[in-house]
């Protein structure tokens, strides 16, 4: 069928594969970071040029990378908003990330509409600080000029894509991205103006929302550029999961999402529901406390990484001798809990041990993202086994613990650059429903990740004795707070 090129512009770089369209094999790869925004600063900006992720696409495509390519897929960053004017021009840098700045705007939102429910009703999420509807809050409240100037209203692959097909009068999403703004229901799949005009003021345009399969264009030189896609769901194509797969990440904070043939309505606002990038959905459900926890726990031992802290963890045994952690070092959103700070309890002569409290900070951050699965299992979803992604993923305390706490088949993926791949894989797809060659409602069959496979096996019932003792401290701790 040809070569296809997936682009993944992340927080901090631009990750290019190029891949056979027919198998997925990679053929070749680009690399660029993206410029330094606050040299001297102690953080990722929360405010960014977005010309800067043009040249670091520049930078990765270099030295005739994409020469040969038929179509290129894009994904980015989540939550990256960029107001544009009648012209067409930037109003002001791109708001990205979890920004802090909004956390009173997302409040005064969800009371705005009514609370969490309404939401929840209206499009599937509650307004959190990262959420695009949250920042057009924050810059009517702030920047109230800039909002008034703002009349197009893009995130970070809707505007690589336009800027790609040469800026364009039609400007278009995907229903991934629409699903994060907070102004799209995946329920209905359409947008709410009204939700626009609550938070900016005034309603603006909206990019048309495409199907997974269609191209948003071609370049004037014939290449074709496929509809894009958040990050998410571009990493969650390129695994190549489908019905009865999960996928646990383990960042500082944690995630777990699944696919599932609805959008699920959640009044506790604890489930957001996105959409995917085939056309079914994506829920996810968040914790705040994933590898922070274990990072925390190395540094009160005197450790210094996380691989020591597996090695002292493996030293002891499952349930850490009754010695517990409520993880919840910065708040927890599941269960909703913001305010609370973690827990260590049974402590006892005989469990007053190193090796005893690494054990416990492993199996508090499993027990949580557990959790969080169980949320999802109580709405209908189905897990039948459980994708592990991040660096923590490798360590053998992660390995040893997840099978049985999950209680589902756990696979650990090679590191790869899923979500480049997974945005090649929509632009093979755009490429072969335009050349005849693939239904639009099925996309291309490429090879499985790379993967390690760890059944729960006859520790399954030790694994359910740890989640146990682990519900019945969190319950006498927050009595009612958690309700999967």
């Amino acid at each position: 069928m040809g070569i296809v090129a997936g682009l993944d512009s992340a927080p901090d770089f631009t990750r290019i594969v190029v891949c056979d369209a027919d198998t997925g094999t990679v053929l070749k790869q680009g690399y660029a970071p993206h410029p330094v925004e606050n040299p001297q600063g102690t953080g990722r900006p929360s405010d960014v040029d977005p010309q800067a992720w043009l040249y670091s696409l520049g930078e990765a495509a270099g030295g005739g990378l994409l020469e040969g390519v038929q179509a290129i897929g894009v994904s980015s960053q989540a939550n990256a908003l960029v107001p544009l004017d009648a012209q067409g021009n930037t109003v002001r840098p791109a708001m990205v990330g979890a920004d802090k700045r909004t956390q009173v705007a997302a409040a005064d939102l969800i009371d705005a509409l009514g609370g969490r429910e309404a939401w929840a009703q209206a499009v599937g999420s509650v307004p959190q600080a990262g959420h695009p509807v949250t920042k057009l809050r924050w810059l009517a409240r702030t920047e109230p000029e800039n909002a008034a100037r703002t009349a197009v209203l893009l995130q970070a692959h809707d505007w690589l894509v336009w800027q790609l097909l040469g800026r364009p009068v039609r400007r278009t999403t995907d229903r991934g991205g629409a699903s994060g703004t907070g102004y799209w229901a995946a329920a209905t799949g359409g947008y709410r103006p009204d939700l626009v005009e609550l938070a900016l003021g005034h309603q603006t345009l909206l990019p048309e929302v495409i199907g997974p399969a269609e191209a948003a264009g071609a370049t004037p030189e014939g290449l074709l550029i496929s509809a894009g896609t958040g990050e998410t769901m571009a990493a969650a194509f390129g695994l190549g999961i489908g019905l009865g797969d999960a996928v646990v990440s383990l960042g500082a904070s944690g995630s777990v999402m699944a696919v599932h043939p609805e959008a699920l309505y959640d009044p506790d606002g604890m489930v957001t529901a996105l959409a995917d990038a085939t056309g079914m959905h994506l829920p996810v459900v968040t914790t705040l406390n994933a590898v922070r926890t274990l990072r925390g726990t190395a540094e009160l031992l005197g450790l210094p990484d996380l691989e020591s802290l597996s090695d002292l963890a493996m030293k002891s045994t499952p349930g850490a001798h009754g010695l517990v952690l409520l993880p919840y070092l910065e708040g927890e959103r599941t269960p909703n809990l913001p305010h609370t700070a973690g827990t260590l309890s049974g402590l006892r002569r005989e469990s007053m041990k190193p090796e005893h409290l690494a054990r416990a900070a492993f199996e508090g951050m499993l027990c949580g993202l557990a959790d969080a699965l169980d949320v999802l299992r109580g709405r209908g979803v189905e897990v039948r086994r459980v994708f592990l992604l991040g660096q923590a993923a490798e360590l053998p305390a992660v390995q040893a613990a997840a099978p049985a706490l999950f209680g589902a088949q756990v696979v650990v993926p090679q590191p790869a650059d899923y979500a480049a791949i997974g945005s090649a894989r929509q632009a093979a797809w755009a490429l072969g429903v335009s050349q005849g060659t693939l239904d639009p409602r099925t996309p291309p069959l490429w090879q499985g990740a790379a993967a390690q496979v760890l059944e729960p096996g006859e520790d399954l019932a030790v694994g359910q004795a740890v989640r146990q003792q682990f519900v019945s401290v969190r319950e006498q701790t927050h009595p009612g707070a958690f309700r999967a």
